[in-house]
């Protein structure tokens, strides 16, 4: 493989690590307000089962926009351009995601928690439909003329596919982040979790397999069949195994699915990066998209050195914080009283 390949592959493996990871994250704040209904102590509950991960996560995210940036700078500049808005909006709905998990337990008042619940629901909401949105239109490809610069606007964007995808993307992570949820909590909210999960399990398996039908038979080549066939062979496993009460085989079945619906939707662009819907001319690929050799073998001897360290310490992470989350594990609020006058 050239180096153009692997990093290719490798800024797939990291969309790959951020969407399964991430994925469950967002699952779980779009079901906070279903799940937590009715008692502060429920909605903590579902809370404190991405409390000590969900910051980890995110690195993915960003080090995947690094490794995009740094080995193919005109596919980060192209994308970024085309895409400033829909990016921006994903950016400011993740800030107030964090603001709204951080400062939520800060202020020991109802009001300041339920608004913080909003903003953990919108910070969930809008990045997990707006991935699938921004890939599919990847995928499709973009007004790209022959400067490389985006030449369309913001209604060439929202086409069946792209909508498509981003429905597919929103059922999945919530499909994902309830079979996390079924697997890290006990009590009623686990009960909950897993009525919700069988809810999602039908309108998921018809989007997300309409998507990767449409995916494949598009722009698919021959062995993108594999990742669409794992991705179906995925929701199977968690649909049986949610049933069985297999907790850990219904989250490994949704992984799956999230896994191979990226590679799916990766294999399909390879080798371009970004084409363009006007002349095939204008296509972005792993080479003329591409850093100079020097640099993606620096790139590649960084990546060898502080990838393992950071698997390592993410997998302990993971290891220490694994046992399941119930309502009666939560202590009374502590966070300060809300001030006279203050709201």
């Amino acid at each position: 493989m050239s180096l153009q390949e692997i990093w290719f592959v490798s800024i797939g493996v990291l969309f790959t690590g951020y969407f399964v990871l991430e994925g469950f994250d967002f699952g779980v704040g779009m079901l906070m307000p279903i799940l937590g209904k009715g008692s502060d102590a429920r909605r903590r509950a579902v809370l404190n089962t991405i409390g000590p991960v969900w910051d980890a996560n995110e690195v993915w995210l960003i080090t995947a926009g690094a490794a995009m940036f740094a080995a193919f700078p005109e596919w980060y500049a192209s994308l970024f351009s085309g895409f400033y808005l829909a990016l921006l909006l994903v950016l400011v709905a993740l800030i107030l995601r964090i603001c709204a998990i951080e400062y939520r337990g800060k202020i020991d008042d109802p009001r300041w928690r339920a608004r913080c619940d909003i903003g953990i629901g919108i910070g969930s909401w809008v990045p997990a439909l707006a991935w699938g949105w921004m890939f599919a239109n990847v995928v499709h490809g973009v007004p790209l003329n022959e400067k490389k610069q985006f030449a369309g606007s913001v209604a060439d964007l929202f086409g069946p596919y792209a909508v498509l995808g981003g429905l597919a993307t929103g059922l999945l992570f919530a499909l994902h982040g309830a079979m996390f949820l079924v697997l890290k909590t006990a009590g009623v909210v686990r009960d909950d979790a897993r009525r919700t999960a069988r809810l999602l399990l039908v309108p998921t398996v018809l989007v997300v397999g309409g998507f990767g039908l449409w995916t494949q038979l598009s722009y698919g080549t021959g062995w993108t069949w594999f990742p669409l066939a794992l991705a179906v062979a995925g929701l199977v496993v968690a649909t049986a195994a949610d049933f069985a009460h297999r907790d850990g085989w219904a989250f490994t079945g949704t992984t799956l699915t999230v896994a191979a619906a990226t590679a799916l939707l990766f294999g399909s662009l390879f080798p371009n990066v970004l084409p363009s819907t006007i002349d095939a001319a204008f296509d972005l690929t792993i080479h003329n998209a591409s850093s100079t050799p020097y640099t993606l073998k620096v790139m590649s001897w960084a990546a060898a050195l502080v990838t393992p360290v950071v698997l390592v310490y993410q997998g302990w992470t993971y290891w220490v914080f694994r046992k399941r989350i119930s309502v009666d594990q939560i202590p009374a609020p502590v966070g300060l009283p809300l001030r006279h006058g203050q709201d």
